[in-house]
């Protein structure tokens, strides 16, 4: 039989292999973000052996952004060629090789450049991990699919700072790196056995034996399988055309609002989360007290993904999240005015949490449906990357305005003002993308 088989996936219910295909996508997030921040697991034991200074443990932290930005923007548009799930099995060996290879460092230089080499195939996962959650998800269900694989992030990073904690007191940093490696490396089965190639990118790029993976695809998920494969509009040629067409006049109000609110979204959760528990110091609080605040932020953050989500199953994904844009501002407006009472101040930093993770999951839950197959993980991947140059800049940007004279105040003002302005980019965003019409079924089997 021959029918729309990506429109049956859009419209009927979840089967329990497409949930499976999710949860491995969350196990991955799970995994980077362990090893995004081990850096900051570990950042003291490392510096104490190599002698650093503040300015190289610096360099240090941001080098697995630098390496993430540039795996999302030059690695992940390889996705929309070769394949989501090959792609993120060769990623997974990168990041599982940077990582044990991080274990063996004998300077701060060549941990660095490691860093850089593990964030590249970090960089490529996120971008992949999220597509594929999106494209086998159906439409209700996809901004709940796309955040729990935020929340992965989030869980992570919460247990991976407890496992540090543990093994640099047992075995020293070295053995966080030695964890991390081996976990990413025995993802690389779960992969194999729990999620299957991307059934947009099969229609859409249609690579040997085509019809025959469709049909293995529809199968797992409970589906008819087809008798032939329907005609689909041609998919760009190679990765730069797949660049050029992020800014062909179809997309490119998409694309450019896109990446505005992932610079300035990015901008502002990294300055959140990088600089809350010292400000909160700054501000009168004691030590203890701000490095409470900023664990709150990351709890928060977990619920604030997987609510953003379940919403996201009732209203417009758009809708929802400019809501949490929104909530995000208030709530930074008004943070240090809570710091009157302890309490208040850390239900206030759970709340900050819970919004600002929300808005980096809607953007990541967004993205890839404003997007055609063909360029969906080219378009996910450079999206990210952009936002991965805020992040960077957001940290170092935020100290010079201290230095300058700002005050904490003034800063959660001028980020609130930024969440403002993103949530007014959003509403120039159509919320789901124009579907190419499409034509009497093509009896070729490819």
């Amino acid at each position: 039989m021959s029918q729309d088989l990506r429109a049956d996936f859009d419209e009927g219910p979840m089967h329990r292999s497409q949930w499976v295909a999710v949860a491995v996508c969350v196990l991955l997030n799970m995994l980077d973000g362990f090893d995004v921040l081990v850096m900051a697991f570990t950042g003291k034991a490392v510096s104490a052996e190599f002698g650093l200074n503040g300015a190289q443990l610096g360099l240090l932290l941001s080098a697995g952004l630098v390496g993430m930005a540039a795996g999302s923007l030059f690695l992940a548009p390889f996705a929309d060629r070769v394949g989501r799930r090959p792609l993120i099995l060769g990623c997974l060996v990168i990041v599982s090789a940077g990582m044990l290879l991080s274990s063996l460092s004998g300077s701060a230089t060549q941990l660095g450049l490691l860093r850089v080499f593990t964030g590249l195939g970090i960089g490529g996962i996120l971008a992949c991990s999220n597509t594929i959650a999106a494209e086998y998800a159906s439409r209700r269900w996809r901004g709940l699919a796309v955040s729990l694989n935020s929340t992965g992030y989030a869980l992570g990073a919460t247990l991976g700072g407890l496992i540090a904690v543990v093994l640099i007191g047992a075995f020293g940093w070295r053995s966080v790196f030695l964890f991390g490696g081996a976990a990413t490396l025995l993802a690389i089965p779960l992969v194999l056995a729990g999620m299957p190639e991307s059934l947009d990118f099969l229609l859409t790029r249609r690579p040997n034996r085509a019809l025959d993976k469709v049909n293995a695809v529809a199968r797992r998920f409970g589906r008819p399988p087809l008798d032939a494969l329907p005609t689909v509009t041609a998919a760009p040629a190679g990765v730069a055309a797949g660049f050029r067409t992020l800014l062909a006049p179809r997309l490119r109000r998409a694309t450019l609002v896109l990446w505005t609110a992932f610079f300035f979204v990015m901008a502002g959760f990294y300055f959140v989360t990088g600089w809350t528990p010292t400000l909160l110091v700054e501000a009168g609080l004691s030590a203890t007290q701000g490095l409470t605040g900023g664990t709150l932020l990351n709890l928060g953050g977990i619920f604030g993904a997987t609510a953003l989500g379940a919403l996201a199953a009732r209203w417009p994904l758009r809708t929802v999240l400019i809501v949490y844009l929104l909530a995000t501002a208030a709530m930074l407006a008004l943070f240090l005015a809570a710091l009157g009472s302890l309490t208040t101040a850390f239900a206030a930093g759970a709340l900050i949490g819970l919004f600002v993770n929300g808005c980096v999951a809607g953007l990541y839950a967004l993205t890839p449906v404003v997007y055609d197959s063909g360029v969906r993980a080219t378009g996910v991947g450079t999206a990210i990357s952009i936002g991965r140059i805020g992040a960077i800049l957001s940290p170092t940007v935020a100290g010079a305005l201290l230095d300058a004279g700002w005050t904490p105040r003034n800063l959660y003002l001028a980020f609130a003002a930024v969440f403002v302005l993103t949530a007014a980019s959003l509403i120039l965003l159509r919320s789901e993308p124009e579907r190419p019409v499409r034509r009497k079924a093509d009896p070729v089997q490819a």
